[in-house]
């Protein structure tokens, strides 16, 4: 009898880059990057091509600033498909996690671009104490705007995305990161 093979899934989380608070009547929703949010984005994106992070899938809260983080990385992910999702915008852990179990699983890594407290509870939720104890404990203090945690999730399918099944690579802030070159 053959044994079951476990592919692994790879899951990059980034919260959006830092978002602009000058017009206090403007809706949340509404609010774009700020200069340092463009800058964070665009050493996110260089990250991410030099790590050879390449998504089957990126899934991309509706939302202005994480449209427009998207927008500042995508050139450097070279033919992901994207889609753009209003249910991500106030979504929590719960909610994310089931969107993920939704993914086709021909798909082998997903990168979903959200808004914290959701994308943190589900990267803590995701991985409780499996990783390298620096960078657990760094996810659990903090995660900052432009940050990315990349998982892997011992899955076969998307639909067994669930607590604890994941395991932190890695937790990349941009304030870490050298600038990119334009």
């Amino acid at each position: 009898m053959a044994e079951a093979v476990t592919i692994m899934r790879k899951l990059f989380l980034l919260r959006h880059a830092k978002s602009s608070w000058d017009d206090p009547r403007m809706d949340d929703f509404d609010r774009p990057l700020n200069g340092r949010g463009k800058r964070d984005a665009k050493r996110m994106g260089k990250y991410m091509a030099a790590s050879g992070i390449r998504p089957g899938l990126a899934l991309v809260s509706a939302a202005t600033r994480t449209r427009e983080t998207w927008d500042l990385i995508e050139h450097r992910l070279e033919g992901v498909s994207m889609a753009i999702e209003e249910k991500l915008y106030e979504a929590g852990k719960h909610e994310l996690l089931e969107r993920l179990r939704l993914v086709d699983d021909h798909i082998a890594s997903v990168l979903l671009i959200g808004h914290n407290p959701g994308i943190g509870r589900l990267a803590e939720c995701l991985v409780e104490h499996h990783g390298d104890s620096e960078m657990l404990a760094r996810l659990a203090d903090k995660y900052p705007t432009g940050a990315l945690a990349e998982i892997e999730l011992d899955i076969s399918h998307w639909g067994e995305t669930e607590a604890g099944r994941g395991r932190l690579l890695a937790f990349t802030c941009p304030k870490t990161l050298e600038e990119p070159a334009l």
